[in-house]
């Protein structure tokens, strides 16, 4: 999985729509293999970039879970210490 696109299911506060748009452009740009496209593709990876977030959006909102959501803070900070366990 692209490093850049974190999970978004199940948070404390929830998604925001830039976190879904965010993701949905690193996808598209990792599956294009383009950061930005040229003119002649840059409709078609704007398309492709709103129907997933699109998508995205429907899915994490169909989705159910017991568990109590995870604290944002708690897991950037868990992520942060991997980060440096893995660097140093």
């Amino acid at each position: 999985m692209c490093r850049s696109i974190k999970p978004l299911f199940n948070f404390e506060p929830p998604v925001t729509e830039d976190e879904i748009h965010a993701a949905s452009l690193q996808y598209v740009r990792k599956i294009s293999g383009f950061s930005k496209p040229s003119q002649a593709n840059e409709a078609a990876f704007h398309a492709a970039v709103d129907a997933i977030a699109a998508v995205s959006h429907q899915l994490l909102a169909a989705l159910e879970t017991q568990a109590p959501p995870k604290n944002r803070a708690e897991e950037a900070a868990k992520a942060h210490a991997r980060a440096a366990q893995r660097f140093h």
